[in-house]
Parts: structure tokens; sequence; C-alpha cells
């Protein structure tokens, strides 16, 4: 079988898919698989895809042309399988606006917020009556890339200002004190949660994808109701935006058991510290093993 590992990209985010796509590059497994080292450079190089007979993709890529449907548009377009959402759905969930209206909308709690296109509409009262802190982020942003945590009215401005950089719209949703956990969800089912602890004050770039400052550990033994209200979170997510393949959730946990969701991810991290590989491993998969039930769900 002839598997082509799509990566690189031209997205500000393009430093952690070469990231993602070299490890799983690695691991996937030589005796079954011919592997594809398919890096992109240049948007036009995907076109080149359709003269060497792929049976299926994994997508590496992150960031706009990757997450926003772009990519697999052009997938289907060339007949050519893929792991992973739809392009409707990825198109939906890179928007962090439309995933925190339709999540409300079917009783997933999620923080309050608001989105501008310019520093003239920036609205001080409203973030006032929310409450600082606040973060301020691309509303298609990943990886935490032009994401600020803003403690004051005076720095809002050039929050926003770096975050248009990156897209027209940018969010400011109401911080919301907790601990962040984040949930797997391969195929309909909902894998191990992962509790993330970092340095920083919020679970940035650098904890992200630094080798020594990942997710810290597995959460096994979360209350009973806890647990299955975050495991009922993930699966009306999953259903609410038609996932397909895999996507990760991630939610704040409040000192007081609420759950808030933050966002999914249709093409999180796959680096060997990423969040997935540690999920997937207190379930038993290694990185190898993961990576075919990948296939075999989207074959």
């Amino acid at each position: 079988m002839k598997v082509a590992v799509i990566y690189g990209g031209v997205s500000s985010e393009r430093e952690v898919s070469l990231k993602s796509g070299a490890s799983m590059v690695k691991n996937l497994d030589r005796n079954k698989y011919e592997v594809i080292d398919f890096k992109i450079d240049e948007m036009t190089d995907v076109f080149k895809l359709n003269e060497m007979d792929i049976d299926i993709a994994l997508i590496g890529l992150h960031g706009k042309f990757g997450e926003d449907g772009s990519i697999q548009s052009i997938l289907e377009a060339m007949g050519i399988k893929y792991c992973g959402c739809d392009p409707l759905t990825s198109g939906i969930l890179m928007d962090k606006n439309f995933t925190k209206i339709i999540s409300r909308q079917n009783e997933v709690l999620t923080a309050d917020w608001l989105t501008v296109k310019s520093v003239e509409d920036i609205d001080y009262k409203a973030i006032e009556n929310m409450g600082y802190p606040v973060f301020i982020k691309p509303n298609s942003g990943g990886s935490s890339v032009a994401t600020f945590f803003i403690k004051s009215k005076e720095d809002v401005e050039n929050a926003v200002r770096e975050g248009l950089k990156y897209d027209e719209i940018v969010m400011i949703e109401k911080y919301i004190k907790g601990v962040e956990h984040t949930s797997f969800i391969l195929n309909g089912e909902v894998f191990p949660t992962l509790r993330i602890t970092s340095d920083n004050e919020f679970f940035d770039y650098e904890a992200k994808y630094s080798t020594t400052k990942g997710a810290e550990e597995v959460v096994v033994e979360l209350p009973e109701d806890l647990d299955k209200r975050l495991k009922s979170y993930s699966e009306k997510c999953w259903k609410a935006f038609n996932c397909k393949g895999y996507v990760r959730a991630d939610y704040i946990i409040t000192d007081d058991g609420d759950i808030y969701l933050l966002e999914l991810n249709t093409l999180p991290g796959m680096t060997e510290t990423s969040l997935i590989p540690k999920s997937a491993k207190a379930r038993g998969f290694d990185y190898s093993g993961l990576l075919d039930k990948l296939i075999e769900y989207s074959l």
C-alpha cells in the first residue's frame, strides 16, 4: 500500500508541520507501506500527487491550506483517500467563532468571546464586562501562534494588531481559570484524557512542541461524573460537526468541576511529544500502531 505523508506547507504553522510530518514518516511501518515523503514548499506542489498512484494520504499540515479544508478538497478532486475530517468539517472547525457558536447550540460550554476585524472594532466595554484577563488570538490560528494572555486594557490594541497579521478576524476570549485537558477521539471512540501542565501561563507553542515541556500525565482518576461529562462533550462534538477519522478536543476544567470547550483540532500535532501519541500510548498503541489505525479507519 502506497501512503503519502503530506506536510510542510506555507502557513504560519509550517515549522510544526515539518515536525509532525517527519514523525509520521519515521513511524510508518515499512513492512506494511510504501512511504512517500511528500513535503510541500509551494501550494502547487500538491498537484504532483496526481501522478504518484497514492492509495491514501496522511495529512501532517497545520493551519491554512491544511486544516481549513483546502488540501482535503484537492485530494477528493484527485480521487485520493485521506485520513481525517472532510472539507466542510475542517473549514468549520478551523473557524474558532463558528466552532463556539455550534458548540453552544449543542449544549457544550465554551467561554464568552467576541471577534474584531480591526482595532477600530475593539469594544472595550464588552471586554470589561467579560473581565480581564482575556486571550487574544487569530480566529483561524493554531498551535497557539500569535496567542496573547492579556491582563489589562492597555495591552489589547497591540495584541489585536499582532493577531491581524495572521488572520482577518481576531478573537477576544474570556480567560477561564482551571486546568487544561485534552481528549483524543478516534473513529468516534474517546481515548484516555490528558491533563496538561506547563511552566508557562498557558499551554503555548513552546510547551506544545518542546521535548521537555509537553503534557505531563494521563488523567486516569477523574471523578466519575466529571469523566462522563467530558466524554459526553467529546461525543456530542464528534456528532455535531460530523467528524471523521480523528480529532483532538481541548478543554478547561475549573475547580468547581465546570468543563469548557476550548477548540477542536482536525489536524492536531503529531510530533513525538504531541498529545495524541501520548493518549494512544495509554490505550496500548505505539506511534506505528496509531498510524495503522488512522489508515484502517480511513480506507
